[in-house]
C-alpha cells in the first residue's frame, strides 16, 4: 500500500479511538502539534521487530538517506503501521513481506521448539515479547530537529536464516551484529543508532541468543 493513501486509526493518549485517518494527515497535524505545544496528543499503533540469524546474531536495516525521519541511522530490523481492522501478527508477517521480502509466521506459544524444528532458511519465525500503550519514540528530521512520538506498539523478537531482499526502498542495507558488538557499538558511537533500537537491546536483551541456548 502506497504511504500517502495508507489509513491509520488514530488514539487519544488514553487509548479512546478517534477515528481513521490518511497516514500523510496524521503525520502534518502531528508535526504541527509539536511544533506548536513541544508534545503530540495522538498516536497510532506500530509493531517492531528484532530479527536474529540461528547464531544469535542480528539483523539492523540502515535507514535511507532519503527517509524523513531518522535518515541514515542504524534501527530494528522492522517497523511499521498496524492499519484498521489488522492485529498485530498480521502486520508483522504484513511488514517482512514489505521491507524484506520473506514470509514469516507469529508462534507465541509454539516457538521455542518451532524454532528449533522448522527450516528457517525458507520462513521466519517470530514472538511477541511487550506491548507498550504509551511508547515514546525519538524521531529526527533531515535538518536535526527532534521530536517525540507516542504510539501503542508491540514488540517482537525472532529468527530467520534465509536470504533478505530490499523491496520498498526503506533500507538503504542490512547490517548483522552480535550483542555484544551492538553494545560496544553503541557505547561508543550511538549517534548511529535510533533511540528505538537503544530501547530494544537495553529491554529484550535477554532474548538475543543462539537457538541452541533458547
Amino acid at each position: 500500500m502506497k504511504k500517502n493513501i495508507e489509513k491509520l486509526e488514530i488514539f487519544n493518549l488514553k487509548g479512546k479511538s478517534l477515528g481513521v485517518k490518511n497516514r500523510s494527515t496524521f503525520y502534518l497535524e502531528i508535526k504541527k502539534e509539536f511544533l506548536k505545544t513541544n508534545k503530540i496528543s495522538k498516536k497510532v499503533k506500530s509493531i517492531r521487530l528484532l530479527l536474529m540469524n540461528s547464531e544469535g546474531r542480528i539483523y539492523l536495516q540502515k535507514r535511507s538517506n532519503i527517509k524523513e525521519e531518522n535518515p541514515g541511522l542504524y534501527d530494528k530490523t522492522v517497523g511499521g503501521h498496524v492499519l484498521p481492522g489488522e492485529s498485530w501478527n498480521t502486520t508483522v508477517v504484513r511488514e517482512c513481506a514489505e521491507e524484506l521480502g520473506f514470509p514469516a509466521v507469529i508462534l507465541n506459544d509454539e516457538f521455542n521448539n518451532a524454532v528449533r524444528t522448522i527450516d528457517l532458511k525458507i520462513i521466519g519465525i517470530f514472538k511477541q515479547v511487550d506491548e507498550i500503550t504509551n511508547f515514546e519514540s525519538v524521531r529526527i528530521d533531515k535538518n536535526e530537529n527532534k521530536f517525540i512520538q507516542p504510539y501503542i506498539s508491540a514488540f517482537f523478537i525472532g529468527y530467520y536464516d534465509g536470504a533478505i531482499r530490499f523491496v520498498d526502498g526503506e533500507s538503504s542495507r542490512i547490517e548483522v551484529f552480535s550483542l555484544k558488538e551492538l553494545e560496544d557499538e553503541i557505547k561508543y558511537n550511538p549517534s548511529k543508532f535510533t533511540e528505538d533500537i537503544k530501547f530494544m537491546i537495553t529491554n529484550y536483551k535477554k532474548y538475543i541468543k543462539p537457538i541452541n541456548k533458547v
